[in-house]
């Protein structure tokens, strides 16, 4: 489990005897697995924390691995990489085949900022060719955070359950503040709309969450309505253009 240490290298023995002293101090040690699992955690929070420094403004775009680019979806991600890298954003996707390619080879075509942080899986994931920036790490949850912590919007293309997972769970940390209230723009009303009617029918109506949970929700069925959204949250200061030092 140790052998994948990110771009990390040598630094992995660094990182097994920051885990044991950590042990030490708080008491107690966990198996040698739990040390390992640990480890492991550690130099994928690591490796992120390091790429995604000084990348701000960011843009995080979710959606399926398994869209072909003969596809209509491939050419709207392709268009929207290209929107938001000339707007001046870094994009940041999960790294991998499908629409993530599509946007991060619109944003690169565009000469923008194309990032990745790709997941260890067999067979299905591969780390498409237009990131730079780029990591592959072990954990979805470690995933999610690096995909959520450096971002300022959030735009969701039609995706399966991993997507539908990332937007829950996005939804989720504005919902509890966790995040700040960013727009969440999801793009293709005929995908998205049999989930939203769900939720106003199911959780709206019966109080489970409340009117307000989904105000900052866009809707859009083009890339131009998506870039106008983060236009107007640029020019209202909502989010920022500018890049932290």
């Amino acid at each position: 489990m140790l052998e994948n240490f990110g771009n990390l290298g040598n630094e992995k023995e660094k990182i097994k005897k920051l885990i044991d002293q950590f042990c030490v101090e708080v008491g107690g040690f966990p198996s040698e697995d739990d040390r390992d699992s640990l480890s492991v955690i550690f130099a994928d929070f690591l490796t992120g924390f390091n790429m995604m420094a000084d990348k701000a403004p960011v843009v995080t775009v979710f959606g399926s691995s398994r869209i072909a680019p003969e596809q209509a979806d491939y050419k709207t991600g392709e268009e929207l990489g290209a929107g938001l890298a000339r707007l001046g954003f870094s994009v940041l996707t999960g790294g991998g085949p499908g629409l993530m390619e599509a946007v991060n080879k619109g944003a690169s075509v565009a000469n923008g900022r194309s990032m990745g942080i790709n997941i260890e899986i067999p067979d299905e994931q591969r780390q498409n060719t237009y990131t730079s920036p780029s990591i592959t790490i072990n954990h979805f949850f470690v995933r999610k955070v690096l995909l959520v912590k450096y971002s300022t919007a959030f735009i969701f293309l039609p995706g399966g359950f991993g997507t539908l997972d990332e937007f829950f769970e996005t939804v989720t940390l504005i919902q509890t503040g966790k995040i700040p209230p960013f727009p969440v723009i999801l793009i293709k009303n005929s995908y998205w709309r049999g989930l939203m009617e769900w939720v106003d029918e199911n959780l709206v109506k019966n109080d489970l969450i409340s009117t307000g949970d989904t105000n900052y929700l866009y809707f859009c069925d083009t890339v131009q309505e998506a870039v106008d959204v983060i236009k107007s949250c640029v020019s209202s200061g909502r989010i920022s253009l500018v890049r932290k030092k």
